[in-house]
This record gives C-alpha cells, sequence and structure tokens, in this order.
C-alpha cells in the first residue's frame, strides 16, 4: 500500500509521466533494468516484474561465465525485482520518464539473492547494527569529461571546453576559472541530482586535464549512500551526453594524467547516536585507531573490489597520491586511510584506496566491514604517518589484478560480513572478464614481438 501511495502522489506531482525505467546495479556497478509504461506501473508497484536472475553476476561487457552454477546451468531464472520505497523519482534530461531503485529476489519464495551487491551491502549493515554500531558514509568521486571523438585504437580525446572551443591540455586543480568555464553543465549536473534526491555538495576541479569531483553528503544510511553513488554517476554521464560531450569513471583514461578514485568517508555511531570517533570523548582516538586496523587487515582481501579491472592499478604507483601502503595518517594524502581535519562528530576516515568505477554497494560493505571487524578485536593501527606514505610500493599488497583475485579467494575475514561464497562468486567472474579481456592481442604485443 505504501508503494501504491508513493506511485499515486508521483503521477500526481508529475503528470507528464509516460514511462519508468526500474533500475539496479550489476556486479560491475552498471546500471540494467527495464522501461515500463505508465499503463503498467500500478502493476508494477503491486507485485513487481520478473527479470533474469543471472544479470547481477555479468561482466563489465553484459556477459555470464555462468560463475558458481548460476545462468546456465540452473536454466537462468527470473527474479522478481520490487521497487525500493522513497527511490521514484523524475529523469530530467529525459522528459516523460521516471525512475526507482529495485531489488531482486526469488521469484517463488520472495527471499534476496545473496549475490546481488545492494543485497551484499544490506547484509553487513545488518550485522552492524544487530552490534550496536551504525555507520555514517559520504562518498567523493572524480572522473573526466572526454570528447565524443575516439583517437586510433578508440582511446579517449580530451574535452573541448565549451566557453573556449580549445581542447584541454592540462588540468587546473581547485580552479575556479575552470568551473566557471564548464559552469552550465555543473549546473545541470546539480538539478539533475536535486530532481533525483541525490545529496550533491561540494564540486571541485581535479589534476587531470577535463577532471572534475563531485561530493556527496553524509548519510547515516549506508545503502542509500551507495544508491547515491551509483545514481550520480548516471546522472554525470547522462548530463554531459546532454551537452555534446561525455563523462567517464574510468581509473586512468590518460595514462600521463591523474587518475580518479572512488573515496569513502565514514565514521560509526553508537547506540545513543553518538559518534565514537569523537576525539573530545576520552577513547574517541582509540576508537578511531581500530577501525583504521581493521581497514588495514582486510585491505588485501578487498583489492579486487576496490581495483575492479586492468585500468585500475595503473594508478598504484609512487608518488601519486594513490595508496600503495596501509599506512594512515592525519590530514595527509598520502596514506590509504586519511584522517581529515575535522572535530566532534565530523570526525571520520576517509578511505582512498577505490578506482571511480568500482562497485559503491560493494566498496562500501568492505569498509564497513573492516572498520567493524577492527572495532570488536580492539585492533592496532600501527603510528600515524607523518610525511610521504606513498615513495615506495608495499610489495606484500596483491597490486595485480591476478594478485588481487587470489587475495578475494582467499579471504578469511570478509566473508563473514559479504557472505560465505561472495569472495568466491565475485573472483569468478572477474576472472573470466580478465581471460576474455586477455583473449585479444594488443598493438604493443604487435609492436614488440612480431
Amino acid at each position: 500500500m505504501a508503494a501504491a501511495s508513493e506511485l499515486k502522489a508521483f503521477l500526481k506531482a508529475n503528470p507528464g509521466t509516460t514511462h519508468c525505467d526500474a533500475i539496479l546495479f550489476d556486479l560491475c556497478g552498471n546500471a540494467y533494468g527495464k522501461r515500463l509504461p505508465r499503463a503498467h506501473l500500478e502493476r508494477f508497484f503491486d507485485g513487481g516484474s520478473p527479470i533474469c536472475a543471472a544479470m547481477s553476476l555479468v561482466d563489465v561487457q553484459g556477459n555470464t561465465a555462468d560463475p558458481m552454477g548460476h545462468g546456465f546451468s540452473d536454466g537462468d531464472p527470473d527474479a522478481n525485482i520490487r521497487p525500493v520505497p522513497g527511490t521514484l523519482v523524475p529523469v530530467p534530461w529525459n522528459p516523460g520518464l521516471a525512475q526507482v531503485v529495485c531489488e531482486p529476489a526469488n521469484a517463488a519464495t520472495g527471499d534476496a539473492f545473496w549475490y546481488d551487491p545492494r543485497t551484499v551491502l544490506t547484509r553487513t549493515v545488518e550485522i552492524v547494527h544487530a552490534a550496536g554500531w551504525r555507520p555514517v558514509i559520504a562518498a567523493e568521486l572524480e572522473f573526466y569529461l572526454i570528447d565524443f571523438q575516439r583517437g586510433d585504437g578508440g582511446a579517449p580525446q580530451p574535452v573541448v571546453s565549451p566557453r573556449t572551443g580549445r581542447t584541454e591540455g592540462a588540468g587546473k586543480v581547485l580552479s575556479l576559472a575552470k568551473l566557471d568555464e564548464y559552469q552550465p553543465v555543473i549546473t545541470a549536473m546539480e538539478a539533475a541530482c536535486r530532481a533525483q534526491n541525490i545529496p550533491s555538495s561540494t564540486i571541485i576541479s581535479e589534476y587531470g586535464a577535463g577532471q572534475f569531483e563531485i561530493n556527496l553528503e553524509h548519510r547515516d544510511d549506508p545503502i542509500r549512500a551507495a544508491d547515491d553513488a551509483c545514481l550520480l554517476r548516471r546522472v554525470v554521464q547522462s548530463v554531459a551526453r546532454e551537452f555534446g560531450m561525455e563523462a567517464t569513471f574510468m581509473s586512468k583514461p590518460f595514462p600521463d594524467q591523474a587518475g580518479s578514485g572512488l573515496h569513502v568517508h565514514a565514521s560509526m555511531l553508537d547506540a545513543k547516536g553518538r559518534n565514537v570517533f569523537d576525539s573530545r570523548a576520552k577513547d574517541g582516538e582509540t576508537m578511531l585507531g581500530h577501525a583504521v586496523a581493521g581497514l588495514q587487515a582486510t585491505m588485501a582481501e578487498a583489492m579486487a573490489i576496490f581495483a575492479p579491472n586492468i585500468n585500475v592499478f595503473r594508478r598504484f604507483k609512487a608518488n601519486n597520491f594513490t595508496p600503495v601502503t596501509r599506512d594512515w595518517g592525519e590530514n595527509n594524502r598520502s596514506v590509504a586511510f586519511r584522517v581529515p581535519v575535522s572535530t566532534g562528530a565530523a570526525r571520520r576516515v576517509e578511505h582512498r584506496i577505490s578506482g571511480a568505477e568500482a562497485n559503491p554497494y560493494l566498496v562500501i560493505a568492505a569498509v564497513i566491514a573492516g572498520m567493524h571487524h577492527g572495532l570488536e578485536n580492539r585492533l592496532d593501527p600501527g603510528e600515524k604517518f607523518a610525511g610521504n606514505a606513498g615513495a615506495a610500493v608495499d610489495e606484500a599488497l596483491p597490486l595485480t589484478p591476478w594478485d588481487s583475485l587470489r587475495a578475494l579467494r582467499a579471504a578469511t575475514i570478509l566473508p563473514r560480513w559479504l557472505g560465505k561464497d561472495y569472495p568466491a562468486i565475485y573472483a569468478s567472474v572477474k576472472e573470466a572478464e580478465f581471460a576474455a579481456l586477455m583473449d585479444a592481442v594488443s598493438p604493443r604485443e604487435y609492436e614488440w614481438y612480431l
């Protein structure tokens, strides 16, 4: 009845609605779903709609490798998708269209699918809530605006400034003039976020040519925080197309430019709603340290989630403002776990490892799991690092795709939160994806070995 009431109110406020996109996000964080005509919406909001259950497990190309018998071996059954309450919104770049976030469930039993990314995060949050903690999460997403036209071999080309008509050659970090150049695009992105209840906040010009960052407000509901991040990427890419350009969250679209990351800011509330990292409390700094130590302990296991493709690993180089050690530090961007200048309720840790294209549900689940592990076991993070922690790479970290997948398959900590079989099924999907990628002979192989 609540869903029906929400739909009725929405259609009254948006009488021009003709269709609604039912949106879900797969293992790679890509949107999939179906477009329903208005005449079908009442039935959909009441009872859901069928969709292929294996879609939660496709690779970046939308292909299935039948991981752990899901896809071909089980007859490729349908799931039943249901709208998530409170997520029905208009689509500003497509007049007449609405969208709603959905969750898949077993069509016969109604049980959630354990391998759906949103379900994985939901499970993680439920475990932490049951222990008396409430995580508070916000994400920052970096991206490049690029030209519609591709270069040789499909390589991206820098975006053309809408104001000057010149191709971007170099980034201007924190440049207000650069924000002015792209203000029409940025304004449209902000407007779309408001229309879709995505709590965007600060926007900055980043180091790369045509690179920007959009921050999201903190939420004490990590699932909705992950929704925000997934939907923000969709907004950025859709609005960019309206302005004759593209937006990419690929970590290193330009080898000689800065990489793009998904940074997660996280704190933890107790049963009374107090931030346990609050430095004014007697044990605030100690509790913060425990959480960081848990993130250190799970960093290697989770690297395949934070870095989901070969391109992401191009970020992990010395002196690159990308974490290459397990260090933490105060107001220090060279470490993996940065404590920003903050006091009181705002005291938090910034997790700086993930590539911008990583799945926000899975990244946030791994971050929360690590924090809970550290708090529960009172782990010690060691001393905070002062200076440049990125001068040398920690060789013990799995900083190749294959090493990271081996580390995930061997995980002993994360399965408790993500699900006992989730590391293996994630690794199965990515191993098949990487194998397919390696089937193609690259131009460099011809250049070097022919």
